[in-house]
């Protein structure tokens, strides 16, 4: 998952790194206001973390500037000021999450986790798929009640899938998804990623394929072949 860290303090900013770069996030970091709001604006983050004493311009004004612009990528703000007004304040401007600094790394991956199932419209943290089970607090797949083996990557892919299902993901969305703008290899690597991805699932769920392939656009995630709609199904026949 992607997250947009919004912080000043590098000491900070470097903890919540390491907090969140060892379950797996994707974190890039500014201490600016302006280029958040920018960033935001521009990129397709899961969740941007937003530190109200900025030295270029408030918080808050980020905050009211990006809900204003449309943007509605999930907001939680971490701040020291742990007042009850300035909570509701966040919230009232569009936050969906408050949480008063210094918190424990437990507490702040949980929410995170949680406000992004809520925002792609899951309450609960494992998310199936036919015989897919993917979790997306221990960032496991199992089939069945067995694990299924994937690489970080893989993992990845699967999981913006799942909390995508039946949204046509193009090959650019992994890419961002899986970089972050950074470093990126060309589009054919998604295609390889995907591959190698099928056959794990294949190989666990009886030659299940999960994955359509829309020719010209991208993947979807269904909960089985036969439910894709007739115009996907007629490309892909005629692939």
């Amino acid at each position: 998952m992607r997250v947009l860290q919004i912080e000043d303090d590098s000491t900070t900013a470097r903890s919540i790194e390491l907090m969140l770069t060892g379950d797996g996030f994707n974190v890039y970091t500014t201490d600016l206001g302006e280029e958040g709001l920018d960033l935001g604006k521009l990129y397709d983050y899961d969740i941007i973390l937003l530190d109200l004493n900025l030295p270029d311009m408030h918080g808050y004004d980020v905050l009211k500037k990006l809900r204003m612009a449309k943007v509605a990528t999930p907001i939680l703000i971490l701040s020291g000021m742990g007042e009850i007004e300035n909570k509701v304040k966040g919230l009232g401007f569009g936050a969906d999450d408050y949480l008063t600094k210094p918190f424990h790394k437990e507490e702040l991956v949980a929410r995170i986790h949680a406000i992004i199932r809520r925002s792609k419209g899951h309450s609960q943290s494992v998310i199936r798929t036919g015989k897919l089970a993917v979790n997306l607090d221990t960032k496991t797949v199992e089939v069945n009640g067995q694990r299924v083996h994937l690489t970080g990557k893989e993992y990845s892919m699967l999981e913006l899938l799942s909390l995508r299902k039946g949204t046509t993901l193009t090959k650019e969305m992994f890419l961002n998804h899986l970089y972050g703008g950074m470093d990126e290899p060309e589009l054919k690597i998604i295609d390889v990623f995907i591959c190698k991805l099928r056959k794990k699932l294949a190989a666990a769920t009886d030659n299940e394929n999960y994955i359509e392939t829309v020719w010209g656009r991208g993947y979807v995630l269904r909960d089985t072949a036969s439910e894709a709609d007739p115009e996907i199904q007629e490309l892909a026949a005629a692939g």
